[in-house]
């Protein structure tokens, strides 16, 4: 461990800082605007540290746990590891009496043996195309289902933007390219250019074509709009699928959702007589819907079952506002195992998301570990489901057991950076909340500054589980080390480390590494520490910016 006084350059200005090697208690104002309570908080946040994000990353990605998929023994044995964990750490139950909250889920898993047909060609299953149902039925037929193009999907007044203007889709099969008008005219007065908007995301156009009346939703996957490759689509989406229950069993969904490749959907346009590129191209440039002129069917046999999750948590109570939370999120669920597949069938999910499982466990510890408590509560929600759709946080956004008036923000943590040290730090969505003013100041301790993220077209605000507080109108922040590595060292580590682990996504390769560099996990473990040290330690509200298409409801 660093002594104090190695670190007051990085962490505080002398007086405080020589403060909290005394243990003792100081108010004072930091960046202007944010009371900090100083009590041994340098110890604390050098106390963050990589031995114990690897203990805990290995254990949660290890082979024992079978990929952690929900409702299954490896759920079982992740909840009993953060009980016994939080548990020993001094925490609270957070769901009165029980670390778990219930979340009622149903299990759907579509028989792989299907293929869609469209007009004379038909496309197989997981090479060509995808297809799964949310309604809670055996059995789903779409037949002789006329096909229209529907640009992007959007219905969007604010941009006056509609691709369904004057169209009636009632038992239609609607065919939707992936992302937003924005991403392919970034130079355009609509959208925001390149920056994903809630618009572009495949969940959004489901719900749209539901809302529309149509039949089926198919869309088109393309690779460098979606920012991930189709084999991504294909484990994704097959397998058992999760949704929440509801009450008319999701028959107000489109009855079939689907995706197909790039290379099957301009065979469909050809043989229509129409040209997918210059057909794409109109869509880009103006709300645009077109009849394809062929029709589709597709029979999705269909398994289900009803079964219930649990997403966890625990909170340390605050001192003087213990009714007031800031809640730190990530997921601990990944997709479980194929044993269909030859050799390896465990999908371990290391990176994505054991990183940011352990990462919560580190910070409680450092939290339990302060010599005053808080002003206010520091709660630890650790969800359930985030690879079927972000269900488990969108559950509890749904039934809050903290009220989210009294919730004060949310803090994300989603497949952290084993990409070791960086001198920036990538901000997710960057511009929507004063959260940014709050990670700017633990930024700047750290050497480091804000930058946007590297890639906003593929929409990350709106792929993990701060979006669900968001839609509520909870202020969320999602921020990891950027792009920027501290030394020439690690830049060639780097390099060789992020093929690996960009190819692993959602592949059973995402298995942890003894040749990781956990630096800079820590390096955004101790920066997030600090930000929810600084709210849980203040009487300030964050607001979201004037700009943000959320605002507290």
């Amino acid at each position: 461990m660093k002594t104090c006084h190695k670190l007051l350059a990085l962490c505080l200005p002398f007086t405080l800082a020589l403060s909290a090697c005394q243990n003792k208690t100081v108010e004072t104002t930091a960046a202007d605007t944010m009371p900090v309570v100083v009590d041994n908080f340098i110890d604390v946040y050098e106390s963050i540290n990589t031995d114990d994000l690897k203990t805990h990353i290995k254990i949660l990605a290890s082979d024992e746990f079978e990929g952690r998929l929900p409702t299954t023994i490896g759920e079982q044995k992740t909840l009993d590891y953060l009980v016994n964990a939080f548990k020993k750490m001094g925490y609270a139950p957070g769901n009165g009496d029980s670390y778990l909250q219930p979340v009622e889920l149903i299990e759907m898993t579509a028989a792989p043996d299907m293929t869609i047909t469209i007009g004379e060609n038909k496309f197989v299953y997981k090479e060509g195309m995808m297809a799964s149902t949310q309604r809670e039925q055996a059995k789903v037929e779409l037949k002789n289902s006329e096909l229209v193009f529907v640009g992007y999907g959007v219905n969007a007044p604010e941009y006056d933007w509609n691709d369904y203007q004057g169209l009636d889709v009632k038992g239609k099969t609607v065919v939707i390219l992936v992302n937003d008008p924005g991403f392919e005219n970034p130079q355009g007065d609509k959208f925001q250019g390149k920056t994903m908007t809630y618009y572009g995301r495949w969940t959004y156009k489901y719900e749209e074509a539901s809302r529309q009346g149509a039949a089926a939703a198919i869309i088109v996957h393309e690779t460098i709009p979606a920012s991930y490759g189709w084999s991504v689509v294909a484990n994704s989406w097959s397998g058992p699928q999760y949704g929440l229950v509801s009450e008319n069993g999701n028959a107000d969904r489109v009855s079939v959702e689907g995706w197909l490749t790039t290379e099957a959907a301009q065979k469909v346009f050809a043989d229509a007589g129409l040209n997918f590129a210059e057909e794409k191209a109109k869509a880009i440039a103006a709300p645009y819907n077109k009849s394809i002129g062929l029709e589709a069917s597709v029979t999705v046999n269909n398994s289900f079952k009803k079964s219930t999750s649990y997403n966890f948590i625990a909170t340390l109570p605050g001192s003087e506002n213990p009714d007031e939370h800031v809640i730190y999120t990530a997921h601990w669920d990944h997709l479980g195992k194929d044993e269909s597949k030859d050799g390896d069938q465990i999908y371990n999910g290391a990176h994505d998301n054991a990183t940011g499982t352990a990462a919560t466990i580190v910070m409680a510890k450092a939290y339990s570990e302060l010599t005053v408590t808080p002003k206010r509560s520091t709660t630890f929600l650790i969800v359930t489901a985030e690879e079927q759709g972000l269900l488990g946080s969108k559950y509890y956004s749904q039934h809050p057991i903290i009220p989210l008036a009294k919730t004060v923000a949310n803090i994300n943590m989603d497949a952290m950076n084993v990409l070791g040290k960086t001198k920036d730090v990538a901000v997710v969505g960057m511009g929507k909340s004063e959260l940014e003013n709050y990670l700017e100041k633990a930024v700047k301790r750290q050497g480091r500054h804000l930058v946007q993220e590297g890639r906003p077209e593929a929409g990350y605000y709106y792929r993990s589980d701060h979006f669900s507080f968001a839609k509520q109108g909870v202020p969320a922040l999602y921020a990891e080390g950027g792009e920027e590595p501290i030394d020439e060292a690690t830049a060639a580590y780097r390099k060789r480390t992020n093929v690996i682990v960009t190819g692993c996504y959602h592949q059973v390769c995402d298995k942890y590494r003894e040749n990781w560099d956990l630096s800079g996990i820590q390096q955004d473990t101790q920066m997030l520490f600090e930000v929810g040290y600084d709210l849980v330690s203040s009487d300030d509200w964050p607001k979201w910016n004037a700009s943000s298409e959320f605002q507290r409801k």
